[in-house]
């Protein structure tokens, strides 16, 4: 049974029985209520004219004689024959006279009454008071009385079922003067009006019926013919499409023949099929060489991450230096790189890059450079040797106009002087002992890949035993959360900070997961690539001791010399420095020890900023900057001999501090750079 309630066919023909019986339903009424006034009105004119002919046959005039005889005597009695043989001759039911009570109407008084010899209706005799049937009765009595109507009527109809309904006409009876004295009323039963509307309903709803008949079997066939049948070839060919995915044999538009819009339907279907069929062999191609880019994806990015240095600790035999590194690309592959590889057993080289753009162009691109700028420092260059050498070969075949912004240093590992070249790369981040991290503003050069025959500078940096360097891609100061807010330089050095002591492996654990806190559930921006190296060399070479001996003095000069090497000094500099560590060491060999031969201590220490180097003996206290500078505006001859060493320590260095500790001189000298 629920299936038929969903077939197509079963609803149709239901919703046009339906609005064919709404509308046999309408018709039916306005034909009832249309030949229930016509036959009303026949039956009312009817009645009418048979009142009016019986009045002629009772005198108003006589009333009070025909009321007074009792209902006898001759003029009453050829009355009530008239009256009598009009009413069934003329299909009238009941015909009669009746004086109404005048006071309220309450009741009547029959003067004449005739019934017809077929009709089973009571007589009422002459005489006969009856209360009146209702308030309506009374309404027409007066009116009749008041001469407010010349004629009033009632209908008592029962509808459909025959049960007493019937139609009265009145109409007063007056007197030569005008008065009215009595009304006579003809009832008429509605038989005929009852049955003939029984036959009319009867006739229409057979026809109904019939006509049912008719639409089911004539819709059926036509619905089947013009729309159910192509309407399920549709359905069951979109079906079979939906769980073969193959098109069929024969198209929909060879068995569907309609030119309206079940046509076009049928058509379009088809058309559909062979799109739908193209679009999967597409997509499944599509799919297939995705998988194969997929996969060819995985494979470069294990390239990407097996070329870099990946494996920690990187050197576990030494305990000089302390380095660690991450990349985090945004896609399969990234443009950042970062790399670290001793060019020999005393230096440490460190790169930090960002090529432009994503993807594997950029990995391409930063492999590329990579390799080259290795086989530049393996090759004995300086870093901005390095830098210069790569970009004119990264620049001879760009067609593509790709470049890489480059960071790249060489950690000097017996004295911790760090010589770096920046290559619009982001600025490096230190941190010297006791200290935090704060940010190195050294200068940028030009990037790498972008124009041929530029030239880079050079910087060194002291760090000292316990100093640490961070430096990273602008993944990490440009990581962007839900509301395009950056994680920033501040939160960067605030993140290191929080574990400034831990290992580097701590340091960049710290820094990814406040990144990841930061950016929350916002895409990667960029690749986030990071490196941190401490430094923990240096203990045995920051100090020297001596004999206070004039022969020791080209000891000591070679000793600070070394220290100076590959600080940022101008030659000139470094020849001032040499100059006053022989001075300082000939006045110790000369003064200090009058008695014998002692000891002189020699400590050099560098930061960022300066040398200064300390000069320690246990020889006579003495103050050399207590001795009065030589006036230097007098002639040679007037100035004399000596005090020239010390005046020309206090010119060429920054600063120069003398104190008597723990029983020794210690006279320190500061040099900047510049």
């Amino acid at each position: 049974m629920k299936k038929y309630r969903t077939h197509a066919t079963v609803k149709s023909i239901v919703g046009i029985v339906m609005l064919l019986v709404l509308f046999s339903a309408i018709v039916l009424s306005i034909g009832y209520f249309i030949l229930t006034d016509a036959l009303l009105e026949q039956y009312s004119d009817g009645a009418y004219l048979t009142a009016k002919t019986a009045a002629q046959h009772v005198s108003a005039d006589d009333m009070d004689e025909y009321e007074n005889s009792g209902g006898k005597g001759e003029k009453y009695e050829s009355a009530w024959k008239e009256l009598d043989s009009l009413c069934n001759s003329s299909g009238s039911t009941f015909i009669y006279v009746i004086i109404p009570d005048r006071k309220d109407y309450a009741h009547i008084k029959f003067i004449f009454s005739t019934i017809d010899h077929n009709s089973s209706f009571t007589k009422y005799d002459f005489g006969y008071i009856r209360e009146t049937t209702n308030d309506e009765y009374k309404q027409k009595y007066k009116a009749l009385y008041d001469k407010k109507s010349e004629r009033e009527m009632l209908i008592r109809d029962k509808g459909y079922i025959e049960t007493d309904s019937h139609i009265t006409m009145m109409i007063p009876l007056k007197s030569s003067g005008g008065e009215v004295k009595a009304i006579l009323c003809v009832q008429r039963q509605m038989d005929t009006l009852t049955n003939m509307r029984n036959s009319f309903i009867d006739k229409i709803l057979i026809a109904l019926i019939a006509l049912v008949v008719i639409v089911i079997l004539v819709q059926s066939l036509f619905l089947h013919h013009t729309l159910l049948r192509p309407i399920k070839l549709i359905s069951n060919e979109a079906t079979r499409f939906s769980t073969e995915n193959t098109i069929a044999a024969k198209k929909l538009t060879e068995s569907i023949h309609n030119r309206d819009e079940i046509g076009k339907l049928a058509d379009s279907i088809d058309c559909m099929e062979e799109q739908i069929q193209a679009y999967i062999e597409n997509i499944t191609k599509v799919t297939a060489e995705k998988e194969r880019i997929g996969s060819e994806l995985k494979l470069a990015a294990k390239i990407q991450a097996d070329i870099l240095p990946n494996i920690f600790p990187a050197f576990p035999d030494r305990e000089d230096f302390d380095i660690y590194a991450s990349m985090t690309p945004a896609k399969e592959v990234g443009g950042d790189f970062y790399d670290f590889f001793l060019v020999d057993q005393t230096h440490l080289a460190m790169v930090m890059a960002d090529v432009s753009g994503k993807g594997v162009p950029a990995a391409l691109f930063m492999m590329m450079s990579k390799i080259l700028i290795q086989n530049a420092a393996m090759n004995g260059s300086s870093p901005a040797e390095a830098l210069e050498i790569v970009n004119n070969q990264l620049c001879s075949n760009n067609n593509e106009e790709m470049f890489v912004t480059v960071w790249f240093g060489i950690l000097d590992l017996k004295n911790g002087v760090l010589t770096a070249a920046n290559a619009g790369h982001e600025k490096p981040i230190i941190k010297q002992p006791d200290g935090s991290f704060e940010l190195y503003k050294d200068a940028h050069g030009f990037v790498i890949g972008g124009m041929s025959g530029i030239k880079f500078r050079e910087y060194a940096l002291q760090l000292q035993k316990g100093s640490k360097l961070f430096i990273y891609t602008d993944g990490v100061a440009e990581a962007t959360n839900a509301d395009e807010e950056l994680f920033g330089v501040d939160r960067t050095l605030d993140a290191l900070n929080e574990v400034k002591d831990e290992s580097p492996q701590v340091i960049l654990d710290n820094i990814k997961k406040r990144v990841d806190e930061f950016v929350g559930n916002a895409p990667q921006f960029d690749d986030l690539t990071m490196l941190c190296l401490e430094f923990d060399g240096m203990d045995s070479e920051s100090g020297i001791t001596l004999d206070a001996t004039i022969e020791s003095i080209a000891d000591a000069v070679d000793f600070v010399k070394s220290k100076a090497k590959n600080l940022p000094f101008s030659n000139k500099e470094k020849y001032q420095l040499e100059i006053a560590v022989d001075e300082i060491m000939n006045n110790i060999a000369s003064y200090a020890y009058q008695d014998g031969v002692g000891k002189a201590e020699i400590k050099v220490e560098t930061d960022s900023k300066s040398i200064s180097i300390t000069f320690m003996d246990s020889g006579v206290p003495y103050n050399p900057l207590e001795k009065e500078d030589p006036d230097t505006t007098l002639s040679a001859e007037e100035r004399g001999i000596g005090g020239y060493g010390i005046f020309l320590v206090k010119n060429m260095m920054d600063d120069v501090k003398y104190e008597y500790k723990d029983n020794k001189n210690v006279l320190t000298i500061t040099k900047k750079y510049k």
